[in-house]
């Protein structure tokens, strides 16, 4: 297991053509500051995170008082929910690179996401949509639990152009996932497949970084970078992980590409969550950190997302 990175659009029926997304790419000043940061309701967190022990494997059995959380160094006035995430629902968002800079391994990669998808989505459980992205992100198959139409989707990428890829992230987390209504609990998700490098965006990296955190979204990178060391781009695919609470991969071999996806299976099916209300919650549109330790066992590293921005009046 590769160490992990340091501490109302309708849908789209399947053999529909692809749609182009509608622009993630406006001024941040321009978009909709009320968008909801917290679900359920305003005074409630919910933060979804992984355990690992010093040999980096999964630990999938503690319990509510194994754990400490502090909310902008405060404990929480309350803990609403604690469970083991093996069966909560997915909602899973593939971005793929699909700029020219990856062409060399793009069917590999396609491939490698079919079987990912395959493997992951639960008929009348979870549900997926599949994003490509060079000069600007392209739906080509919306939210589903058919892997078959899924896989339809990623076949339909075609590498080309420039690469737009903090407008793809920004757009996945606002349109899609944060505006895709569910019942019930739901844990969201995003594989992004690139080289890290950028050239078309509107939106910063720390706007789509911020997006993602509002949708509470986990981002797991796969670096499509085979020159053998690593470089900018690495880094920007290390600190988008790093923010989201999810897991950088670095496939410098080919095959290790479908390892990394199977890395990433596996832990979206041994993860926790927890809901809280904050002890100082205020309704500023302000900032707040998340830390979370497993305290009653020793080598435990725990993974989540950094924080969350409260909402607005």
């Amino acid at each position: 297991m590769p160490a992990p990175v340091p501490d109302s659009t309708p849908e789209q029926a399947a053999g529909e053509q692809p749609a182009t997304a509608p622009p993630a790419t406006a001024p941040i000043d321009q978009v909709d500051d009320t968008v909801p940061t917290i679900r359920a309701t305003v005074s409630e967190v919910n933060v979804v995170f992984t355990v690992t022990d010093k040999h980096n494997h999964y630990v999938k059995d503690l319990k509510e008082n194994d754990f400490k959380i502090l909310d902008n160094n405060q404990p929480p006035a309350q803990i609403r929910s604690f469970s083991s995430e093996t069966n909560l629902p997915l909602q899973v968002g593939l971005l793929i690179d699909a700029s020219n800079s990856i062409r060399e391994r793009f069917k590999f990669e396609q491939d490698s996401a079919i079987e990912f998808l395959g493997q992951t989505i639960r008929p009348r459980s979870d549900s997926a949509f599949v994003i490509g992205f060079d000069e600007s992100p392209e739906v080509t198959q919306d939210f589903t639990d058919d892997t078959e139409a899924l896989s339809r989707g990623v076949r339909a990428m075609r590498p080309g152009g420039g690469t737009a890829l903090y407008d793809a992230i920004y757009y996945a987390s606002r349109d899609k996932l944060l505006k895709h209504t569910s019942k019930g609990a739901t844990r969201r998700a995003i594989v992004l497949l690139s080289d890290g490098e950028d050239n078309q965006s509107h939106v910063t990296r720390e706007e789509a970084i911020d997006m993602a955190q509002r949708a509470e979204v986990i981002i797991y990178t796969i670096s499509t970078n085979i020159t053998g060391s690593r470089g900018k781009g690495d880094k920007v695919l290390t600190r988008i992980a790093d923010a989201t609470g999810g897991c950088a991969f670095f496939p410098f071999q080919i095959n290790d590409v479908a390892n990394a996806f199977a890395e990433i299976q596996d832990e979206l099916r041994s993860q926790y969550a927890l809901s809280y209300k904050p002890a100082d919650f205020k309704p500023d549109g302000q900032y707040h950190t998340i830390q979370i330790a497993a305290v009653t066992h020793k080598d435990m590293h725990v993974r989540s997302r950094r924080g969350y921005y409260a909402p607005s009046k």
